[in-house]
């Protein structure tokens, strides 16, 4: 979790952010650095990727973990996966609506409601065929 002091801003860069460790290149004279191949320059590169670890040593795997969620494109892709899952969830429960008999047949049911309608239904199926 963020403390109320720190943003998205002061947390490390991680590889699942859009932004890569190339996004300094071409400022402050970095392509200069790299000989005038348009890139950035190895120990520059080299520099960055050991503050990184140096600010995640000291940092739990929890503590990792929990910064790493708090990114904006880890939170839109948990919710686009929530989604889906719920939706799928509730198509279930209204295929299972289709086949259970009720009066009016187009009555609005809640979840629970569907649940015990189908226990009940499959327990008068097992006693017709039973008899």
């Amino acid at each position: 979790m963020l403390n109320s002091d720190q943003t998205e801003i002061d947390l490390p860069p991680t590889h699942s952010e859009s932004e890569s460790v190339f996004s300094d290149c071409g400022r402050a004279g970095s392509v200069e650095d790299a000989g005038g191949v348009g890139l950035c320059a190895p120990s520059r590169m080299a520099e960055q990727g050991e503050a990184v670890k140096k600010d995640l040593q000291h940092l739990s795997r929890e503590e990792r973990r929990r910064r790493r969620r708090a990114t904006a494109k880890y939170r839109t892709a948990h919710a686009t996966r929530e989604r889906i899952r719920v939706e799928a969830f509730n198509m279930a429960f209204a295929e299972l609506r289709k086949l259970l008999p009720t009066l009016p047949p187009d009555k609005k049911l809640s979840k629970i409601e569907i649940l015990r309608l189908a226990i009940c239904y499959i327990s008068y199926l097992n006693h017709v065929l039973d008899v």
